[in-house]
């Protein structure tokens, strides 16, 4: 591998042995730029990291959390008797909640869960140091040993025993590479989700699943991606080969079509193959939720509950839907962890989200971004000196869609 400027693959389509006719500053330093703004994203996120890491080493409580909470266990101290009558007034379900006991000091219980919320904090942040330094290392091996035109040209072989060629076949070669690169991907990455599942998780009482269910879930994952993502990149090829020269028009019409579409159904057919989704039962939460949500004006239609529980002890509340026909999923462990309040504050939030246009706005701004980007992306469609420098270099043959978009997404679209 040679390291000398203009940096080049050592896997070439040509393996090397024809030079571009003309060359531009661009095509001779695209490599080497991607590579160095890699690593100084890879670097000022170490950064951080190792800023925050720190602050997971102190053992002492915070000083001023301590002084706040101390005031207001003092100024509750005198209605504790009126709190613990009240408590026993409230419902049954209420009564069975693992939570913080409210007629008990808040101080003693905070400074309880401070030492484990430090630990399992620690364990992750050095888990994400460690994953990510492997995955620029890999990434950057992979742009040196030109990773993607091996690949492409792995597809081609095999895709010519079917007598498919890349001119006349290239969706179908697209699909061939895409799965490649996934298994690769997939394999890479699993030694890291077994240890982040079953080692830090377990290790501080948040992982339910096993082995089982999480190569369970693996597998349907990557069926699902199969059945929906093989069809939406045949689509977009096909749309960006019939487009002409305002391509970009037409792909960004498809690309929020689809996204709609699969906003709609993720919740109501793909999440349900993952996890369970009953009707939260009548009584005093349902009530309070629908309520709730009067008051915003939210046009909630159902509440469910998921046994998230299966999986981890971690809890959360989502809500999903199109205009008028609004829903919201409780998971089963926030059920248990915590009352009924403090499940209103919870979406309470969520709903302030909803309440003052931040789920719309975001969908637009995603909208135009993806826009932007494909209007760009036809600038460069035809940017031969960028493909060349990545190892596409052999002049004969066409450079795939596929790859194109990919590295123009990685590299000049990048920042």
């Amino acid at each position: 591998m040679d390291f000398t400027l203009p940096l080049t693959p050592q896997y070439t389509q040509t393996g090397g042995t024809t030079k571009a006719a003309t060359s531009s500053l661009f095509g001779d330093y695209a490599i080497a730029a991607t590579i160095l703004f890699t690593l100084v994203v890879f670097l000022f996120e170490a950064y951080l990291n190792f800023r925050q890491r720190k602050s997971y080493h102190k053992i002492d409580f915070p000083r001023e959390l301590e002084t706040t909470v101390g005031n207001i266990d003092r100024e509750t101290k005198s209605s504790a008797a009126d709190k613990k009558e009240e408590s026993s007034k409230s419902s049954g379900d209420d009564d069975k909640k693992d939570k913080v006991d409210r007629n008990a000091p808040i101080l003693p219980q905070l400074k309880s869960k401070f030492s484990h919320a430090q630990s399992y904090g620690l364990d992750k942040i050095n888990f994400s140091i460690f994953s990510s330094t492997y995955a620029v290392t890999e990434e950057v091996v992979f742009l040196l040993y030109g990773f993607l035109p091996y690949v492409w040209d792995k597809a081609c072989t095999v895709g010519a025993k079917y007598g498919w060629t890349e001119t006349e076949h290239e969706i179908k070669i697209t699909l061939l590479f895409l799965g490649i690169v996934t298994i690769v991907g997939t394999i890479t990455s699993l030694p890291f989700e077994l240890y982040s599942t079953f080692e830090i998780e377990k290790k501080h009482g948040f992982n339910k699943q096993t082995l089982g269910l999480f190569f369970t879930d693996k597998l349907k994952s990557l069926f699902l991606s199969a059945v929906f993502g093989g069809p939406f990149v045949a689509l977009l090829l096909k749309i960006i080969f019939m487009g002409g020269d305002k391509f970009y028009l037409y792909v960004w019409a498809f690309t929020f079509v689809f996204s709609v579409i699969m906003m709609t159904l993720v919740p109501v057919v793909i999440m349900p193959l993952f996890n369970k989704y009953e009707k939260l039962p009548d009584g005093p939460l349902k009530d309070s939720i629908y309520e709730l949500a009067g008051k915003l004006s939210f046009p909630l239609t159902k509440l469910f509950v998921m046994d998230g529980s299966k999986r981890s002890s971690h809890s959360n509340a989502f809500m999903f839907g199109f205009m008028k026909n609004k829903r919201i999923v409780l998971f089963d462990t926030l059920l248990s962890q915590v009352s009924n309040d403090e499940i209103l504050a919870i979406l309470g939030h969520e709903l302030g989200h909803w309440k003052m246009g931040h789920t719309v706005t975001n969908f637009v701004v995603t909208q135009v971004y993806t826009g932007f980007m494909f209007y760009f992306f036809s600038l460069c469609y035809n940017s031969h000196e960028l493909y060349r420098a990545f190892g596409f270099d052999d002049e004969s043959r066409p450079i795939p869609t596929i790859i194109a978009l990919v590295l123009f997404t990685s590299t000049i679209w990048a920042p």
